[in-house]
């Protein structure tokens, strides 16, 4: 068992049996009152975000998480097979713990998955990923009636919004948290 003083983010924490990963903290010694912890956690497997105040020096559980360097080998129908970088060990991650992050997963792909006890958490994505577009329809120079976009198929089947004048065959770069189209890549 560890204090509120050793919350720092980054920090997962073990609460009622879920796993949560602190945001954002912050030390909050009032005038008048006991001193308190305020902070932002986010729900390791389902995402979702919450406050919660601790009391100064009250008691909480640190998990111990590693994080991984893997390496995306294949998808075998009903789970993603990743290889350890350090030491070639393979491990199958089913779809839903992979979650939205398989529409952007390339074969020899490097990513960084969470274990905690030997089970993963979540696969955690480079901040943006480069990705063929394998069909668009073509786009008319000056057809500005839908705002410049269009949408457009990436080669992991993904469809994202890209310009007009975005042809298919060509390689796009893409925001892997929100799947926005950030640029062409030469």
């Amino acid at each position: 068992m560890a204090s509120t003083a050793d919350i720092r983010n980054g920090v997962v924490l073990s609460i009622d049996g879920q796993l949560w990963n602190v945001v954002d903290f912050q030390h909050v010694k009032p005038g008048k009152g006991g001193a308190f912890v305020r902070t932002k956690l986010k729900n390791v497997m389902t995402g979702k975000v919450v406050d919660r105040t601790f009391n100064a020096g009250a008691k909480v559980e640190i998990e111990n998480v590693d994080r991984r360097d893997f390496q995306y080998l294949y998808n075998d129908g009903e789970s993603f097979v990743f290889m350890d970088v350090d030491d070639y060990d393979q491990i199958n991650i089913p779809a839903a713990t992979v979650g939205d992050a398989a529409n952007f997963l390339l074969e020899n792909q490097q990513v960084q998955i969470a274990l905690n006890n030997g089970n993963p958490l979540y696969v955690e994505l480079p901040a943006s990923v480069v990705l063929e577009i394998t069909y668009t329809e073509p786009g008319l120079q000056g057809d500005r009636s839908s705002a410049g976009t269009k949408p457009a198929t990436v080669e992991t089947g993904y469809e994202i919004q890209v310009p007009l004048f975005l042809e298919t065959g060509t390689k796009v770069k893409v925001d892997t948290r929100t799947g926005d189209y950030l640029g062409r890549v030469n």
